[in-house]
């Protein structure tokens, strides 16, 4: 059953990174394919690293704290701590340089920013 849970969490981890790659090729704008690649991507890390930690405990289970895999929960429970922390805030700064040098989107939005000075 636990073999099963993890191709499951694999499945969805892989499906949403191949979700990101194919939005960054067919989405119009540069924003729109920004949100593709950080949502898509971070959605897919989290259930790929959620696989790695369900699997890691389980080998912890097994074999104790002497095992090589006891710590790996751990580790992963940090990268992904990393991951949702850094991914949104590194594509803010993207957007936020992309709309500062002049960067429109395709379709037709409101841009309330767009007469404001920017002083920082």
């Amino acid at each position: 059953m636990l073999d099963i849970i993890t191709y499951v969490l694999i499945g969805i981890g892989l499906f949403f990174n191949l979700m990101a790659g194919v939005g960054l090729l067919r989405f119009p704008d540069f924003y729109t394919r920004l949100h593709a690649g950080t949502k898509c991507t971070t959605f897919g890390s989290i259930f790929l690293i959620g696989a790695v930690v369900l699997q890691s405990v389980a080998a912890w289970i097994d074999g104790g704290w002497g095992s090589p895999d006891s710590v790996l929960a751990l580790h992963a429970a940090i990268a992904l701590a990393a991951i949702l922390v850094t991914n949104p805030t590194g594509a803010h700064a993207i957007a936020r340089a992309g709309h500062r040098s002049g960067i429109k989107p395709v379709q037709a939005v409101v841009d309330d920013l767009e007469d404001a000075k920017f002083n920082d």
